[in-house]
């Protein structure tokens, strides 16, 4: 009798992902079985033991014909529902090839890059963060395909929120800090942009590759303005840009080199970066907390100071 194939969990991976509720329990439970199934129906061989992060598991694996890949495994989320639709439409231009998909379950066979190499290890920041606008600016350039979420959605729905969230900060700086970052806002949602953005490009979501000496991984696609992209770029190695003395002038440099990158009107990325602080504040209060998160502060301070000096 043939026995269902099945993939190993790692207990780190189990253990952070199942506290995240039911449905996440529900969907580790399965995914032994689900990794198993993939392996067989695309003919596939493990090749080393899974990786993973926060959100995702990733079997490095031989394809029949001995080509290395990477079989990642991710509950379905709004998040990721758009990401195979995205890596479609960027055809491995700056990020990771796409090579098969199971809708169903959200399931990517991926191109093989080196998990062990993210950006993080280039020592120079200016060099790194050159590497990172650079992939922003031929990430961003692509048009958005039909059926992903928009800012423009997502803009709304922030502005929404900002009334009823506000009172739960308890410093009334912190208070017209997110008033004011939802003011930028709502000069911008009317003109909300059409790009393909990645929305979570930062060090640690570049990987080494053979094909490119360095391509972006793990997209959450979005529609939208290039300006909703800077802020993750912008946070990159904290503690570096805290310990340069001068945190105002550390964020305006990596600014305008991201925003000459790109080509964006430093006007409007400052008010979509704006914006992604907003998207941030929203969701610590949401997760219980009373005060915003001092880089977030900061970042905005240093736009703010710009556009009033």
């Amino acid at each position: 009798m043939h026995s269902p194939t099945s993939i190993d969990v790692p207990e780190a991976f189990a253990a952070s992902y199942g506290g995240q509720g039911a449905e996440a329990r529900a969907w580790l439970a399965g995914l032994p079985r689900l990794g198993g199934d993939l392996l067989e129906r695309w003919d596939l061989r493990p090749d080393g033991p899974a990786g993973h992060g926060m959100a995702s598991l990733v079997l490095p694996v031989l394809r029949a014909d001995g080509t290395p890949a990477a079989l990642k495994l991710q509950q379905l989320r709004e998040e990721t529902a758009g990401a195979a639709t995205g890596l479609r439409t960027w055809r491995g231009n700056g990020i990771v090839r796409l090579l098969d998909h199971d809708e169903e379950s959200s399931s990517q066979l991926l191109e093989r890059l080196d998990a062990t190499r993210t950006l993080s290890s280039v020592a120079d920041d200016a060099r790194a963060l050159r590497i990172l606008a650079e992939l922003l600016a031929r990430l961003s350039s692509v048009p958005a395909p039909e059926g992903l979420r928009t800012l423009s959605g997502l803009a709304a729905a922030m502005l929404d929120r900002v009334p009823r969230a506000v009172p739960a900060l308890r410093d009334p700086a912190e208070q017209r800090l997110v008033r004011t970052c939802a003011s930028a806002v709502a000069e911008l949602v009317g003109e909300p942009g059409d790009r393909l953005l990645h929305w979570d490009l930062h060090y640690d979501n570049v990987l080494a590759g053979e094909r490119e000496p360095w391509l972006a991984i793990d997209p959450e696609p979005l529609a939208g303005d290039p300006g909703f992209e800077l802020l993750p770029a912008l946070h990159n190695r904290w503690a570096e840009v805290v310990a340069t003395g001068d945190v105002e002038r550390a964020v305006l440099r990596r600014f305008d080199l991201l925003t000459e990158a790109l080509g964006l009107d430093r006007r409007r990325a400052s008010g979509w970066t704006l914006g992604r602080v907003l998207q941030n504040a929203l969701w610590d209060i949401e997760d219980g907390k009373i005060h915003l998160e001092p880089a977030q502060i900061a970042i905005a301070g240093a736009l703010l100071g710009r556009a009033t000096g």
